[in-house]
């Protein structure tokens, strides 16, 4: 990592600086930024949407570093309604629930059109680019402070208060030195969500080319080269057979998922209890956990849970290997929990203790989304139960190829696990260093050594 962080000092106390090149100003953010408002296109213009413009809202600002979009605009969208921002650009969210509990704020990595809930901040020549987006985040508490509520629960901040904020600015060397250290550990971060996305990819590939579009078998049945080796080849059969699930290769049974996994839920002790919550230990997840991650892995929750609270969940602590499936609010957060948790009610857990694998269920409840989602009842939002998510069919490879499917994807996944892990290790070290390096309680090059220290 230290290749990523670089050791190159970019400021050296040891070298005389003229005195206005060393003090910190003080300054209100107003003076150093712009503050832009984006805008909505007009939802009933066809003409507006679905186009090749990525157009930010607050359900897109889940990572620092943003890439795509949930929803695109079109050229003429563009000009009827909102605006783009080159990439750089800091796009900070001003208006809505989530600012009730956080601060989201993202790096446009390409050109981007946004939101009215959304401000992008246009510096000046008095702060870097590349440290802005870090005093914000050094400074993020105090934002955090000045936001009110703009009815129905919606937090907002006052653009008049986010102009007056007294922000303390270090000279232009420093900016640029804090920002390196910062962006190095950010860089380290994103290059190992690419890669997760890279082995991610790669074994949902596998999974639907076996088990979806079962292409071994098509291949033997039409006299083609599977492209597989020998051995592996020989482990698929031949020919098709009729099932209530359309064609399914021959020897392969139709189950239920419910007979095939332990399908579980959870609950919330009473949070005004605090022998259920204080001083706890236990991870509890709910699907705001999963929502923010970046890879398909529980390795921590939000809120821990003592011994007490976990007695008042039926289900109580789930193993290593759980599938967890949000199951409301919304439907269709997945990942595989990597230590032991308990959950909330928003889940259907599945301890994989039958014939299928956990890495099988998850990308089979990937794939099987669609469906999961269209059985769902519910009268205020859509929840799938245990009982109906229990009785989806699921197809039951035989136990060699399932082995096999097994002996390739798991060591892909054990990577995942591990770029998680290193990720999870290089954003605490970035979040301990942010506030001491903004407000200038540490130096550069003490911060230099702790980055270096975990290369």
């Amino acid at each position: 990592m230290s290749a990523e962080l670089a050791t190159t000092r970019l400021l050296d106390d040891d070298v005389e600086q003229p005195d206005d090149r060393r003090v910190w100003q003080e300054a209100r953010l107003g003076d150093v930024v712009r503050f832009v408002s984006g805008g909505t296109p007009s939802k009933r213009r066809e003409a507006f949407w679905n186009g090749t413009i990525p157009w930010v809202s607050a359900k897109d600002m889940r990572q620092f570093r943003l890439r795509d979009t949930i929803d695109h605009i079109t050229p003429e969208g563009l000009a009827n309604g909102t605006r783009k921002v080159p990439a750089g650009t800091i796009l900070l969210l001003t208006r809505g629930m989530r600012l009730l509990t956080e601060l989201p704020v993202c790096v446009a990595e390409r050109p981007m059109a946004f939101n009215q809930d959304v401000k992008a901040l246009l510096p000046n020549a008095r702060i870097d680019p590349r440290f802005l987006p870090y005093l914000i985040l050094g400074n993020r508490r105090r934002l955090q402070n000045l936001v009110d509520l703009a009815g129905h629960g919606t937090g907002r901040i006052n653009t008049d208060e986010l102009t007056a904020l007294d922000v303390r600015l270090p000279p232009a060397c420093e900016q640029r030195a804090i920002a390196h250290i910062l962006g190095g550990l950010d860089d380290k971060i994103e290059l190992n969500r690419r890669m997760n996305e890279t082995l991610e990819t790669t074994a949902r590939a596998l999974f639907k080319s076996w088990f979806v579009d079962f292409d071994p078998v098509r291949a033997k049945m039409q006299g083609r080269d599977t492209v597989l080796p020998q051995e592996v080849a020989d482990l698929f059969p031949d020919r098709f057979v009729d099932s209530e699930m359309g064609e399914i290769p021959q020897g392969w049974p139709v189950s239920k998922i419910g007979k095939e996994v332990n399908a579980v839920g959870g609950s919330t002790p009473s949070t005004k209890e605090p022998a259920y919550w204080r001083g706890g230990q236990h991870y509890w997840a709910t699907p705001k956990d999963l929502s923010q991650l970046t890879s398909p892995v529980l390795l921590d929750t939000n809120r821990k849970i003592t011994d007490e609270g976990v007695r008042r969940i039926s289900s109580g602590t789930l193993p290593v290997g759980t599938v967890l499936l949000s199951s409301r609010a919304p439907i269709g957060y997945l990942a595989i929990a990597e230590v032991p948790t308990a959950v909330n009610q928003g889940f259907i857990a599945m301890k994989c203790e039958q014939r299928l694998p956990n890495l099988y269920v998850l990308f089979w409840c990937h794939e099987n989304l669609g469906h999961i989602r269209d059985i769902a009842g519910g009268s205020t939002f859509p929840e799938i139960s245990k009982r109906v998510f229990r009785s989806v069919p699921v197809l039951v490879p035989s136990k060699e190829v399932l082995a096999m499917y097994r002996r390739l994807a798991a060591p892909l996944y054990r990577r995942i696990v591990t770029h998680m892990r290193e990720a999870l290790t290089l954003a605490a070290l970035r979040e301990a260093l942010l506030p001491k390096l903004v407000s200038g309680e540490i130096r550069v090059r003490d911060a230099e050594r702790s980055a270096e220290s975990i290369a």
